[in-house]
Order: C-alpha cells, then structure tokens, then sequence
C-alpha cells in the first residue's frame, strides 16, 4: 500500500479532524471502560471487558487507516489542472447511453467520496474510465455490475 492518494485540502483536513478525535476522544473513553471492566474483578467472563477491548481493536484498526491514507497523500491544486479534460476535482455531466438519463459525478479523493452527491474517489474504476476524457467523448467503463457506457457532455470545476 504505497500508492499516493491525492485529495484536496479540503479532504485531509477532513480525515485529519476525524483521526484527532477517535485518538483523543474515542481511544481515551474505550480505555476507561476497560479500565472499570477490569476492576469488576474476573476478566474470563467478564463481557464488558472483552467488549471493550473488541471496540478497542476496531478503534485501532480505523486509527491505523486514517494514518496511512494521511501518509500517503498528495494535496492536489485543482487550478494548475487542465481545464479541458476530466481530471482530479472536475465535476463531469455525462450521459448514460443505455438508459438515456444524466448524471454529474465529481471526482474527489479520499475521504471525500459520497456517491449519493455524486462525488466518487478519483481513484475508482468509474472515475478512472473519465480521466483524461474531453466532452463528446464515449466511453465505456467496466464496473463489477458490468459496462457502463457514458457521453461526457460538460466539464467544469467548482471554485
């Protein structure tokens, strides 16, 4: 897992805010509850204590994610991207040539990502299948419910 990650400013300071507070709100509580479960006396059934080192586990395992997506990434100035083509932090309209309807997708990094508001991870197979792609363009993007195919009909960027 040594591949960059880019994402905006907007994105790490996002995933920044997010690992301070499971390190320093979340860990803290999960310690003191393993702590009192502890002081209850047999730890062999005690179920508030391997509980609470369960919820310890999956508290480090995000701790440990949110780390190596923050070591890994590359803050992208979206105004030194061309213009012109489909690149990190374009919005795109495109339309979907089998069904007929339109959709707009911006491509973002990680921790960003909401595909109810249409923002997919610049590094998804969909987003993949636009980068580099001008308007007009017909693309088909192979997704694992299958191929989508694709009319980009506007490129822009938010500011």
């Amino acid at each position: 897992m040594s591949d960059i990650m880019p994402m905006t400013r907007v994105g790490y300071e996002k995933l920044r805010a997010e690992l301070d507070v499971l390190e320093n709100v979340k860990m803290p509580e999960v310690t003191q509850r393993i702590a009192d479960a502890r002081a209850e006396g047999d730890l062999k059934e005690n179920a508030e204590y391997h509980g609470a080192r369960e919820s310890q586990g999956m508290l480090q395992a995000k701790i440990n994610l949110l780390k190596d997506k923050l070591n890994r990434a590359d803050i992208v100035d979206t105004s030194k991207l061309p213009k012109d083509e489909v690149v990190f932090g374009a919005t795109i309209k495109v339309k979907d040539l089998d069904f007929g309807d339109t959709e707009e997708f911006t491509l973002v990094g990680a921790g960003e990502e909401d595909f109810d508001e249409g923002k997919i991870n610049v590094t998804s197979p969909l987003a993949q299948g636009f980068i580099g792609k001008k308007v007009g363009a017909k693309i088909e993007v192979e997704v694992p419910a299958g191929v989508n195919r694709f009319e980009i009909l506007e490129i822009r960027f938010e500011e």
